[in-house]
């Protein structure tokens, strides 16, 4: 498993990001990351998996989850589908935090038995709606999109914030602001050889202090976290290149296509020899 952080930058113009998915064809597995906007993926055709704290949750069409700032999460949409994301900046909320730079908002997809349901179909329609505005760009859409940025921040607020938060669940958050730079030195640089004892220095942390950071905030150990971060890269050279698994290896930090098949497995079940003859054949069967 690996926790990458993600750097947002809103839509030109526009104090938010909204796109659709990048895994709209299927095949397709993005791998454990973080970052401080919230997050919206809202399911329009088709279905996905979100995994939040390594629990899945399988949505389908007319169906959202909500991921917070710095909350670990992955995601997983091996079929078609339509998903529109929305990406608010933490600052949006700054008249709402819980505690300095800290909100929770709570998701039907994930709520306890408890808990009373928010009503997602709100939710769900203005953020589709967002979408299909701001795509279609005719006249005087400027004012309609931010009507309905709008009527989405407050539904958020008044239907979805938490407001009690746990002083160890602050904590976590901060430390993960912390561990994103260095995270995202590693994305960077993860073709090269990389060590923790490197990262400490470099960072400014004892060997010891920064391997235990990785394990207790971002709950994971150096090493697992690089083999995921390259793994998941070899798996879209994979999908979407005609390269050889020894290329592939090559170009993603692995020792040769023996470690690649290797570590393939162990995250998918499968040699990556047979992922790609299954996908082909899908593709063929498809016309």
């Amino acid at each position: 498993m690996e926790f990458q952080h993600e750097l947002i930058i809103p839509n030109e113009g526009l104090p938010f990001k909204v796109f659709l998915f990048e895994g709209g064809n299927g095949n397709y597995v993005r791998e454990k990351h973080w970052h401080t906007s919230i997050e919206i993926f809202a399911v329009m055709e088709g279905s996905l998996s979100v995994f939040l704290n390594d629990e899945e949750y399988a949505l389908q069409a007319g169906e959202l989850i909500i991921m917070n700032s710095n909350e670990i999460h992955s995601v997983r949409a091996m079929e078609e589908n339509k998903t529109v994301v929305l990406q608010i900046p933490l600052k949006q909320f700054q008249e709402y935090f819980t505690a300095q730079r800290f909100i929770r908002f709570k998701s039907a997809a994930r709520r306890l038995p408890t808990e009373k349901e928010p009503d997602n179909r709100k939710l769900a329609f203005f953020i589709e709606e967002l979408y299909k505005v701001y795509t279609a760009g005719e006249e005087g859409f400027d004012f309609r999109t931010m009507a309905l940025y709008y009527n989405i921040l407050y539904l958020l607020v008044r239907d979805y914030r938490e407001t009690k938060a746990q002083e160890k669940e602050i904590q976590d958050s901060r430390r993960l602001d912390a561990l994103s730079k260095i995270t995202t030195y590693m994305r960077e640089h993860y073709r090269e050889e990389l060590k923790l004892s490197d990262m400490a220095v470099l960072f400014g942390y004892s060997e010891a202090y920064l391997s235990r950071m990785f394990k207790k905030y971002a709950k994971i150990n150096f090493k697992s976290y690089l083999q995921e971060i390259r793994m998941s890269y070899a798996y879209r050279e994979l999908m979407h290149t005609n390269k050889t698994l020894s290329e592939i290896a090559m170009d993603n930090g692995f020792c040769g296509s023996r470690g690649l098949a290797r570590e393939f497995k162990k995250r998918y079940g499968i040699l990556p020899s047979e992922m790609r003859k299954s996908a082909q054949d899908v593709e063929n069967s498809l016309g």
